[in-house]
């Protein structure tokens, strides 16, 4: 292996474990949070998405399952309620529902429509996990209310991924305008 080369592998990790750190730094501070789990935030889930635009869906996916691995110990602190019903449910939707944010490098084109695509569909996909965690899992462990299995975990996930979706959206339109996906690299 070349020098460069290790040097470039070494700055991309450095990278990934910066961002995934500056998110959870971001998921701490939260407007709103649902009691069980799942917050608006001061766009916690920009620095990766930044980070798998800018390297790629492996970087991102890595930092995404980082940045959920260390949302854990973060949710537990400050929900009302626990955040893990089962360890299966614990895995899919922290490292994993936090780590498909990396998707969005698919998409590492620099252009604001490009970007914007990448935001819908690896946040769309998290819903999707979040969601299917709600199906199979949240039902089976606490009864939901009237409106049953299938809607309700779609309007709990959708009050909190929306807005996220949203403040994330406006914050990598400006970071992609500003072109700071092109700065370093």
């Amino acid at each position: 292996m070349s020098e460069s080369k290790s040097k470039f592998e070494t700055k991309v990790l450095a990278e990934i474990v910066v961002f995934a750190a500056l998110s959870a730094v971001l998921y701490v501070f939260r407007p709103f949070s649902m009691p069980y789990g799942g917050s608006v935030t001061l766009g916690s889930m920009v620095p990766v998405l930044w980070l798998s635009m800018r390297r790629g869906v492996y970087a991102g996916l890595i930092a995404g399952a980082i940045f959920g691995i260390l949302a854990i110990p973060i949710d537990i602190a400050l929900l009302p309620y626990s955040p893990i019903a089962t360890p299966l449910q614990a895995v899919l939707e922290y490292p994993i529902g936090f780590a498909v944010l990396g998707l969005a490098g698919i998409f590492h084109k620099k252009t604001v429509a490009f970007t914007i695509a990448g935001v819908v569909i690896s946040v769309f996909i998290k819903f999707l996990v979040h969601y299917f965690v709600g199906v199979f899992i949240w039902y089976y462990v606490y009864e939901f209310p009237a409106f049953g299995q299938y809607l309700y975990p779609a309007v709990y996930n959708g009050l909190f991924l929306v807005p996220e979706f949203i403040i994330s959206a406006i914050i990598i339109t400006i970071l992609v305008k500003k072109r700071t996906l092109e700065y370093a690299l």
